[in-house]
């Protein structure tokens, strides 16, 4: 893997060993000062009639309030904040990837890992908050005769503690299985290959790696872009998607909670 993946373009300095800032620190660093930056200049000077950078963002937001709506309904506008953030993050991450010498955040797993783990404390602490603790820890052993509660608070238990493993290797697996398509490529393009086929000299070594270079860089500009820049907007998406599930998820259970009383 470190043979064909390219070196990140910079690197923080750090004082004690390895010598340096973890790169997916770095450039989460970075992903959080474009977002905040942009969210500066977009609102700094706010008019009724947006235009520009206000506009973009607005857009944005309506159509991340018109996701919550169609599967929350407007008690969910609320965590607007939380999904927002996590949606424009991740999309920023995975589009930075695609930036020769730059290293996405959302290729390594302790930052899809850490996302993951924002989601699942916060749908527990909104349904906790909701209906209480206790009630809601009950609601685990779900609508089963007693004997069966035990089983059933295991089952459940066992299946939200694979939610934000599920949030973790999917948003990893996608983001660095394209990374790495992307570099074998690169490096079948190289000196040692097609490139190097090209320069060797010879006729047919340049008709093959001229021709086999030309196709693929227009498989790799007119094809594996495009398709990975869709991958990164499907990916956050997804994520966003199920993080709104699982806060519904318990919404709805301290709903019913309720109903009962």
């Amino acid at each position: 893997m470190e043979a064909i993946e390219h070196p990140p373009i910079f690197r923080l300095p750090l004082l004690v060993s390895p010598g340096y800032v973890p790169d997916h620190v770095t450039y989460t660093w970075l992903v959080m000062v474009i977002l905040v930056s942009v969210a500066f200049v977009a609102s700094r000077n706010l008019q009724l009639v947006p235009r520009g950078l206000q506009n973009f963002l607005e857009v944005v937001l309506e159509q991340f309030m018109q996701m919550i709506d169609d599967v929350m309904g407007h008690e969910g506008r609320r965590y607007l904040p939380l999904l927002a953030t996590l949606g424009l993050f991740i999309l920023t991450g995975n589009l930075m990837s695609l930036v020769p010498g730059l290293a996405g955040p959302t290729g390594n797993l302790n930052t899809t890992a850490a996302c993951a783990l924002v989601v699942f404390v916060a749908y527990h602490a909104i349904g906790a908050r909701k209906q209480g603790v206790l009630a809601y820890l009950k609601h685990f052993a779900g609508p089963v005769p007693l004997p069966l509660k035990p089983l059933m608070f295991v089952i459940e238990l066992i299946s939200h503690l694979a939610r934000p493993l599920s949030l973790t290797l999917r948003l990893f697996g996608n983001m660095v299985g394209g990374h790495i398509l992307l570099a074998v490529i690169f490096l079948l393009m190289g000196l040692d290959g097609l490139l190097g086929w090209a320069l060797s000299g010879s006729v047919v070594g340049a008709l093959v790696g001229g021709i086999g270079g030309l196709v693929t860089i227009l498989f790799t500009v007119g094809f594996l872009y495009p398709l990975k820049i869709l991958v990164a907007f499907l990916q956050a998406f997804i994520f966003v998607m199920l993080t709104m599930l699982y806060i519904s998820g318990a919404i709805e259970e301290a709903e019913h909670h309720s109903e009962h009383h």
